[in-house]
């Protein structure tokens, strides 16, 4: 394993939290802040692969996004939607097909610990749980097999700490958007890749909370200047290309729904 794979592979499995670290925050956040595309003007963000991101603001907002994704929205790339072609739905449907019946065996969250599956910090009181398998997430660089999804979903209900919802996958931050498109049609569903994050220092890591947290995914610093003045670690890119895909939900736009904040469990 390379160092970068490492590396990436540690972030997904031990700082999922960080990217949700205050979800209230974030949304609180999210009201007070316009909806705006990344740093630059619209149109102009590129991904990591030099492909564009999307303007967020298309996107009908928190209606479309929820509330705590569209609280990121300066820390996000998302793919454009492209026209659909023939074969498109049904090949989607195909991969929904194979992930649902092969993740039923996970609605026992301990058969995916017995299989490899990581909770991402399961001290942390988090409402979405990723549990992250890292010989998924390598596979996922070169190949797509929808039966070995990166990371399994789970969502805390009133009675279950650990309800199966969906899966992630991933696929390594270089891929182009045909690629992208190629695992899963962007006619269907949108990847997203997490960007501009600022790491606090260690005197600062209150920053990361409150209604107007400076630092993180939910940050109001989204560029490496203003990151640097504050004396935090600015990072362009963190994680890889990701999409979540909820199998239980009855139609397209549910099952590759962007809104994490409602339970997707059935």
């Amino acid at each position: 394993m390379t160092g970068t794979s490492f590396f990436r592979i540690a972030m997904l499995t031990l700082a999922m939290a960080t990217v949700l670290l205050s979800p209230r925050a974030g949304r609180a956040w999210q009201h007070d802040q316009p909806m705006s595309g990344m740093s630059g003007a619209s149109g102009t963000s590129k991904s990591s692969s030099g492909g564009p991101c999307d303007d967020l603001s298309s996107m009908g907002g928190m209606s479309v996004m929820g509330e705590s994704m569209g609280a990121m929205t300066n820390h996000m790339c998302i793919t454009p939607m492209r026209p659909k072609l023939p074969g498109d739905e049904e090949k989607a449907k195909a991969v929904v097909a194979q992930i649902k019946a092969s993740i039923e065996k996970y609605k026992n969250y301990k058969k995916a610990l017995a299989d490899g599956y990581v909770i991402a910090n399961p001290m942390v009181d988090q409402p979405q749980a990723h549990f992250t398998n890292a010989v998924n997430v390598r596979l996922g660089d070169t190949q797509f097999d929808p039966t070995k999804p990166s990371s399994l979903l789970y969502f805390k209900t009133p009675t279950q700490r650990y309800r199966l919802e969906g899966v992630m996958f991933t696929d390594r931050p270089s891929a182009t958007e045909d690629e992208l498109n190629e695992r899963i049609p962007l006619s269907i569903a949108r990847w997203h890749e997490h960007t501009n994050f600022c790491a606090a220092p260690a005197e600062k890591v209150k920053d990361y909370h409150g209604d107007h947290p400076k630092f993180g995914m939910f940050g109001s610093i989204h560029t490496q200047a203003a990151c640097q003045a504050e004396g935090g670690t600015f990072m362009p890119l963190v994680f890889s290309w990701m999409i979540h895909v909820f199998p239980y939900e009855d139609n397209m736009k549910d099952i590759f729904s962007m809104d994490d904040d409602k339970s997707h469990a059935y």
